[in-house]
């Protein structure tokens, strides 16, 4: 489930009136060189703030966010300064999640957030727990208790139906606290939210005879779209579709492969990659050329370790969207290098996703 809904994280709405609040709450053991906690805060998809176990406070990504703790201490310190010791409560919380299993390692995640319509004033809120990359628990918001999403999951399901002042907690977070801190969040971002930055599209081959990419980086907002055409029509075959990612400057990225094994040296030049962004007339499209491709390196060393932590965030944190009937998209694989990670994304450093609440 957590995988058919990946791209749905990222590509949020087509409504422009749509904003959303997500914060990622995450505690690990058994995983090398990565932090025992973190916690992502993101405002319609950009990176407002993080923390982790390495840091001794919680960092501002955006200039919009130094404005508001500045201007607006109280909300920093109840909502994003006190983060750090959220890893105590989350700690606790989840102590049944696990109980069950021996060796390896162990990865939990709390999702929570919330929506608004800034035309309509709705808002919908949400939060879901998950183990190891899978969903595991799930408040439901109308019955006011807690869902497991797998078997294994009831003990702890039972654990937290048991504990009603908790559970009073979740509920006024999600009606007064999350909403709260959205609408003031967005006060001070939206001059930055409703920006629009045009990418740079550039093709990437990492051997002759690999699928070359086509890979754009750097546009805002997250509405776009990426295809490959022959001939000027919309081809499909021989196509595999890259989630979009968000950059630590806020934009985004999405990438777009052709397998090329089949195309012959004279036929290259039917072929072209077209991005469109919302908003903006003009397609951006650059022609499948030899004297356009950029190779990546061939001799990088792994780092296994981050990678696998990088996954397990970015499936983690879309759980939460379990509540969308949306289209589904197919599924991605992070890079598999650091070489190939600094090339292909033009120094961009991937970024994940979410929303916070020290209350929850």
């Amino acid at each position: 489930m957590l995988k058919e809904l990946m791209i749905l994280f990222f590509c949020h709405t087509a409504s422009a009136v749509i904003h959303s609040l997500i914060c990622n709450f995450m505690i690990s053991s058994g995983l090398p060189n990565a932090p025992e906690y973190l916690v992502i805060l993101n405002l319609d998809n950009v990176l407002m703030a993080y923390y982790d176990t390495n840091m001794k406070t919680v960092e501002p990504r955006q200039h919009w966010l130094k404005e508001m703790k500045k201007e607006d201490l109280d909300t920093w310190e109840n909502y994003m300064q006190n983060a750090p010791l959220y890893q105590y409560r989350l700690a606790e919380d989840t102590k049944s999640f696990f109980q069950q299993q021996t060796g390896g390692f162990h990865v939990i995640q709390q999702i929570t957030g919330c929506e608004w319509d800034d035309e309509t004033g709705g808002i919908h809120s949400f939060t879901i727990f998950g183990y190891n990359g899978e969903d595991f628990i799930i408040f439901d918001k109308d019955t006011k208790t807690w869902i497991a999403s797998t078997p294994e999951a009831e003990i702890a399901k039972e654990n937290f139906n048991g504990k009603k002042a908790r559970t009073e907690e979740f509920k006024t977070y999600h009606k007064n606290d999350c909403p709260i801190l959205l609408k003031k969040s967005f006060n001070y971002a939206k001059s930055v939210l409703h920006r629009t930055v045009l990418p740079s599209v550039s093709l990437l081959q990492k051997t002759p005879s690999s699928p070359v990419s086509c890979h754009a980086t750097g546009f805002y907002p997250n509405r776009a779209m990426m295809f490959w055409r022959k001939d000027r029509e919309e081809i499909h075959e021989r196509v595999v579709h890259r989630e979009m990612l968000p950059n630590q400057d806020g934009t985004f990225q999405i990438q777009i492969d052709l397998n090329i094994s089949s195309v012959t040296p004279e036929d290259w030049r039917r072929y072209d990659c077209v991005f469109q962004l919302s908003g903006i007339k003009e397609d951006v499209v650059i022609g499948l050329e030899t004297s356009l491709i950029r190779t990546n390196c061939g001799t990088c060393k792994k780092s296994y370790e981050v990678i696998v932590l990088l996954v397990l965030i970015i499936i983690g944190a879309i759980g939460f969207t379990v509540y969308k009937k949306k289209k589904e998209q197919p599924p991605t694989s992070p890079p598999e290098t650091d070489c190939e990670l600094s090339e292909r994304l033009n120094s961009e450093t991937i970024q994940d996703p979410a929303h916070c609440a020290t209350s929850s």
